[in-house]
């Protein structure tokens, strides 16, 4: 039998199921998170945030155009493109586990009998349909994220160093050697994935061309990691860094025109290289000549990123960090806006780092480089607490990361951190939580979707036996049926893969350790490396699984490859032929088809339009010509989309409140996009270059009075935009801090103007003008400035709005704002109990123009960040419809409720969901309620309150199970409110986890008793 024919068909037909499960699955339209940011940047190339995807954005436009370059297929085509290279993932994979199956079963390279061909296919089939429904690679198959195509790159440059392998032999192999490291040089414009394959690519080609001894595999191991380290540091970042430094001095020093130098010192080192391959030939140095042959072509594929300069200098409409000359371009290869952290030595949280000072910021001016001040880093190594391996660094708190350092390393609040916290905090959280807890969603089971924090309810592996999952995390039956039975992320895999990969592990380590380490490495370099590398200080703004699918990858490779291990077993119970068919038939039931069967409900996106819909809600809630100012990832980049790529309200310019707090942010405003004209941002370009600005100072100043209200654009332009030596201060190291001398600040109010333009209504009481009071804020950064300034300089021409009202209370301007469906627009009317809403405008919004992306259709899966979207656009409902009912319009108001009731089907979205922050969920919910009892639909107020008190009740009687019967309900409420005021309150390890949801879910159930009793009290009168 043709062995090499029946593989590649077998790999072939895979890889069609596979491809035609994840085509069958992914969503029709834009995702959450960065999709929306890449669908866009794709289809309009443009720039997406650091450290940017070029060839991710080159061949998405390619399937665009293949889908007829039609803006309402874009969204088709990338989900589409990461349908098909996840499918060949599949591809590479199954050849990948099929290599290592005839390594096992083959002797002496004789011919395979049909048997041992089946089995080797059965190998290859199980794994990759194993990988092919796991959870995390699933999930990242089906949307336009830079996930599936990285996993591409890192499958394909694994299998071609196998196929290396089995031609090293013959003249010509080393090709493949060549062909990888240009496919790493490739996979830079995607992902930095990839390069984490190198070490167990080294080991390959150490144990076939090196005599192998302990000594020189330690050896091979540690030149692989230089070798990545190499490319991470000086390929990737120090030459563009040396370019830039050239292009800097080519055009200060020498005259040149921009990019001379760029250009230049790329060209020396090409002849550097083609000079250093002549001499390795003459002299006959083969690896000389293969290290640099490998340079040049992993610099040519990197060479993607000249697309980026090329286009930024378009200024098309997303164009993050404004990437138009190489020193920009160094600062986004660096990912200098998220800036630094330490890995190998560093200080605790109990000690901040201080910054050093390292060289000068310059930014490119009409005619030169121009300096505009300093460059920082921090000093990790110069604190009195650092030491080696810190892992916790961080001194932050603002979304909890000492709260998490302590909980997962059992620290009291007082306690000062050791190194063995360290180590406890590293093995709990970072290898424990953050990696352990992913690869057991995997490959065991998965208890939930709501986002972890360490609690025993949420979103922790489970095995499925509940004998096993109850010893773990308590009694699962007690648990509310939203983080359960009704949540379809609630995956019972009965560690079946899991065991099948160990049985894989067990089996290579007895028959060929050498390709056991080299998957090992695999496995864990892209596992456990990413978990020391990225060094993650909790808690994380959402699950981090997608990070680790390299990992995933190779155990799947273990999942294979235990078949051969059931095989064997098999045989001392039946015949060989029926042993090998039994092995293939068990595992496939209990692997792959359990997967499919687990896993599908739960990543199945067909159907679900959410994340446009929502982009439409809030585009179409915003007046002609509007501001809309928003938050980064799922409040702006589906909007990027909506604009950028299917022309929705082309008009509105979205401005990503933490983008314009740098130069470029700002400078945007200077000139249209789509169809929006420029801003007046008060500061001139050269005010806010580079670090210019990053924050002001408060300070006291003779000629200001405290109390009193100072002209905002007056103040904006000639104080703290002046470089007046009396409104700035200098620092230590020589750099300039601007001030500002007061606190309150008013904006003007030209009552013709926002009368004509429809800004206020007939019969609004018109401020004269905004009084802005930021008494509470000693500086402010430039985010901040940048929306002051917007406001100051609009002089009410246009409409500036707001996606959250967060952003305009941090200002001191919520009571100026007034809910027009989604978004609350800046008005000068002071708000009263009811005029926070713009009912007629908020009303025909919701009427008109909502979507509820196909929720009313039944078995569409909204997952969690999903329902806290929808909880946003229900709260719109409840808001709107409780300013009719106050106004006397309970008409209109029950039509806005049952809009929301009518597009959103309780089997996908019930009124009642157990939440992870704060039940939110729930309060969202209990408004909506309140909105029902006050337009008098009693009949909708007893459908929402029945939900409601269902998953409250659950919850309640779950928190007082976890605290055994030691005291009642009551005395548990009483206990956690104690313990929230930090006065003390008698709750159990795992009560103490869920303090606030027990005090909420109490006082929940409290407020709907009471408005049933009211309300039914009040309609029995009627």
């Amino acid at each position: 039998m043709n062995f090499n024919k029946v593989n590649n068909l077998a790999g072939w037909a895979v890889c069609a199921v596979a491809c035609t499960v994840y085509l069958l699955t992914m969503e029709p339209t834009v995702s959450l998170w960065d999709c929306g940011e890449f669908i866009s940047t794709a289809y309009t190339l443009g720039i997406p945030h650091p450290p940017g995807a070029p060839l991710f954005l080159l061949i998405a436009r390619f399937f665009i155009i293949l889908f007829g370059d039609n803006p309402h297929n874009a969204a088709i085509a990338v989900n589409s493109m990461s349908a098909i290279v996840s499918g060949l993932t599949i591809l590479f994979l199954f050849w990948t586990i099929t290599h290592f199956a005839r390594k096992l079963i083959q002797k002496d390279d004789g011919p395979l009998g049909r048997q041992a061909v089946f089995t080797i296919i059965s190998t290859g089939t199980i794994g990759a349909l194993a990988y092919t429904f796991s959870d995390s690679f699933w999930f990242s198959a089906v949307e336009g994220e830079v996930y599936a195509l990285s996993s591409f790159f890192t499958a394909l440059v694994f299998w071609a160093i196998l196929k290396w392998e089995q031609q090293a032999g013959k003249p010509g192999a080393d090709k493949w050697l060549i062909f990888i490291f240009y496919m790493m040089g490739l996979s830079i414009g995607v992902h930095l994935l990839n390069l984490l394959t190198i070490p167990a690519i080294i080991m390959v080609y150490y144990f076939k061309r090196f005599k192998v001894t302990r000594r020189n595999t330690i050896l091979a191991f540690l030149i692989g990691c230089i070798i990545t380290g190499f490319i991470m540091k000086f390929i990737i970042v120090y030459t563009v860094k040396g370019a830039g430094a050239l292009d800097i001095y080519f055009v200060n020093e020498l005259g040149a025109p921009f990019f001379m130098g760029f250009a230049f010192f790329f060209l020396l080192l090409a002849a550097g290289i083609a000079w250093g391959i002549r001499v390795a030939n003459k002299r006959k140095l083969h690896y000389l000549k293969l290290g640099l042959w490998s340079t040049a072509f992993m610099l040519l594929g990197y060479s993607t990123y000249l697309t980026t300069m090329i286009r930024s200098n378009a200024n098309p409409g997303v164009d993050m960090y404004n990437i138009d000359n190489p020193i920009n371009l160094e600062g986004y290869l660096s990912r200098e806006k998220y800036g630094d952290w330490p890995i190998l030595y560093g200080p605790d949280f109990t000690d901040k780092a201080p910054f050093v000072k390292t060289g000068e910021q310059y930014v490119r001016g009409k005619e030169k480089y121009e300096a505009t001040g300093s460059r920082y880093k921090q000093d990790w190594g110069n604190t009195p607490s650092s030491h080696f391996f810190p892992r916790m660094f961080d001194d932050s708190n603002e979304r909890g990361q000492i709260d998490c350092y302590r909980q997962f390393a059992g620290l009291g609040p007082d306690e000062t951190p050791t190194m063995g916290d360290n180590i406890e905090y590293f093995m709990r959280y970072q290898a424990g939580w953050m990696y352990m807890r992913y690869f057991m969603w995997n490959f065991a089971g998965r208890q939930n979707d709501l986002q972890g924090f360490g609690n025993p309810r949420d979103s922790n592996f489970i095995s499925g036996i509940s004998l096993i999952d109850n010893a773990m995390y308590g009694n699962q039956q007690k648990m509310p049926e939203s983080t359960r039975v009704a949540n379809k992320a609630h995956n019972k895999l009965y560690m079946l893969p899991l065991l099948l990969g160990v049985a894989g592990i067990c089996f290579q380590f007895k028959r060929n350790r050498r390709d056991l380490l080299v998957n090992g490495l695999l496995f864990l370099i892209t596992g456990l490396g990413i978990v020391v590398f990225l060094n993650q200080a909790g808690y994380q703004p959402r699950e981090r699984d997608y990070a680790f699918v390299g990992s995933f990858y190779a155990f799947s490779i273990w999942i294979g490859l235990g078949v051969l291990w059931v095989k064997q077993v098999l045989e001392k119970i039946v015949k060989a032929p029926i042993a090998a068919y039994l092995a293939a038939g068990l595992c496939f039931v209990a692997v792959p088809a359990l997967m499919a069967q687990q896993e599908w409900d739960d990543h199945d996106r067909s159907k679900k339009t959410l994340a446009l819909d929502l982009a439409k809600n809030y585009l179409e809630s915003c007046p002609p010509n509007a501001i809309l100012f928003t938050a980064e990832d799922n409040d702006s980049y589906a909007l990027w989309y909506a604009q950028e790529v299917e022309g929705i309200r082309k008009d509105v310019r979205v401005v990503v409140t933490t983008l314009i707090g740098t130069d470029w942010g700002i400078d945007q405003l200077r000139y249209k996009v789509n169809n929006s004209a420029p801003f007046n941002v008060v500061f001139t370009p050269g005010q806010v270059a580079g670090d210019k600005l990053n924050v002001v100072y408060y300070q006291q100043m003779p000629g200001y009075e405290k109390d009193k209200y100072y002209d905002l654009y007056d103040l904006l332009k000639n104080v703290i935009g002046s470089d007046d030596p009396k409104y700035t201060t200098v620092s230590e190291d020589g750099d300039v801090y601007h001030l500002y001398p007061a606190q309150k600040f008013s904006v003007p109010v030209d009552v013709k103007t926002v009368t004509a333009n429809g800004t206020v209504n007939a019969g609004d009481k018109v401020v004269d003008a905004l009084q802005i009071d930021l008494s509470q804020k000693n500086f402010l950064f430039k985010n901040d400035l940048a929306i002051l300034a917007v406001i100051a300089g609009n002089q009410w021409k246009r409409p500036i709005c707001f996606t959250n009202n967060g952003t305009a209370q941090d200002l001191g301007l919520e009571k100026y704002t007034r809910l027009n469906g989604l978004t609350y627009q800046l008005v000068p009317v002071e708000n009263t109990n009811t005029s926070g809403v713009n009912t007629d405008v908020a009303y025909n919004n919701i009427m008109q123009k909502f979507g509820y992306g196909h929720a009313k259709l039944k078995g569409v899966y909204f997952d969690e960040e999903n329902r806290r979207r929808m909880n946003t656009i229900k709260l719109a409902h409840a808001q709107v419809a409780r300013s009719l009912a106050m106004a006397g319009r309970k008409e209109e108001a029950r039509r806005v409720l049952h809009r929301f009731d009518d597009n959103v089907d309780q089997s996908n979205i019930p009124y009642g969901f157990t939440s992870n922050r704060g039940n939110m969920h729930n309060v969202f919910s209990l408004q909506f309620l309140e909105a029902c009892y006050l337009s008098g639909d009693h009949q909708l107020a007893a459908k929402v309150a029945a939900s409601m008190k269902k998953d409250l009740q659950q919850q309640m009687q779950y928190y007082h199970y976890l605290g055994g019967d030691n005291y009642n309900q009551d005395q548990m409420v009483n206990n956690a409110w104690l313990l929230l005021q930090g006065k003390g309150g008698e709750l159990t390890y795992r009560q103490s986890a869920f303090a606030q949801d027990i005090l909420s879910s109490y006082q929940l159930l409290q407020q709907i008793a009471e408005w049933e009793q009211a309300f039914q009290a009040k309609k029995t009168v009627m």
